[in-house]
């Protein structure tokens, strides 16, 4: 099975930077994670996916205090996902017309909950920002759905302040991101024995 989890994973993560990159040249909105990124990335002048990176880690340092452990599909997205989003940017005109907007839209949401089953099937543990939610949500009992709320308006409203691209999208990713991963993570999810999966999911301290 893991020759095929390692490459699955890796897949991924690169279809998951590559699909944000289509979301961001649609240019009608984006997550509310990447719409702190653009903000970021505004405010500074440093690169979309170099910033995707170190927003990663940071979120990744805020584990700790809720003692939520990575694995390696934890530390391979922060590293990954940030060049592939650069790399997407980089290959992919920014869409004007309103159908070349929506089909890019359209496309990178798809292929984006895709790569999502891909990653999270894989089964070597989440990324950091799903991590922090699910961390939390172990640490103090708080329900799931508050957390996940919480922490994406909090980010969202972060981002828009400093010039994130907050649009029709944004509303769109909320609505259909859930409904499309409850599909793909079931279907790509690789059956492994339960003490693999424990393993998988921590690296050595």
């Amino acid at each position: 099975m893991m020759i095929r989890r390692i490459p699955q994973l890796l897949v991924g993560l690169f279809l998951y930077g590559f699909a944000i990159a289509m979301m961001v040249q649609a240019g009608i909105g984006v997550s509310p994670w990447d719409v702190l990124t653009q903000g970021i990335a505004r405010q500074t002048g440093l690169a979309f996916g170099l910033i995707t990176n170190l927003v990663g880690l940071l979120v990744l340092v805020l584990w700790i205090p809720i003692r939520q452990r990575p694995g390696l599909g934890t530390l391979l997205n922060v590293l990954l996902i940030g060049p592939s989003a650069q790399l997407g940017l980089w290959l992919l005109p920014v869409a004007h017309e309103l159908w070349e907007q929506v089909v890019l839209f359209a496309g990178g949401l798809a292929l984006l909950a895709l790569a999502t089953g891909l990653y999270i099937g894989a089964r070597f543990g989440p990324g950091p920002r799903d991590g922090l939610m699910t961390g939390i949500h172990r640490r103090w009992g708080w329900r799931l759905w508050i957390v996940r709320t919480s922490i994406e308006v909090t980010v969202l409203a972060i981002g828009w302040l400093l010039g994130g691209n907050v649009g029709i999208g944004t509303v769109l990713f909320a609505l259909l991101i859930g409904p499309m991963v409850n599909v793909t993570i079931p279907l790509l999810t690789v059956p492994i024995a339960p003490t693999a999966v424990a393993a998988a999911e921590r690296v050595p301290s």
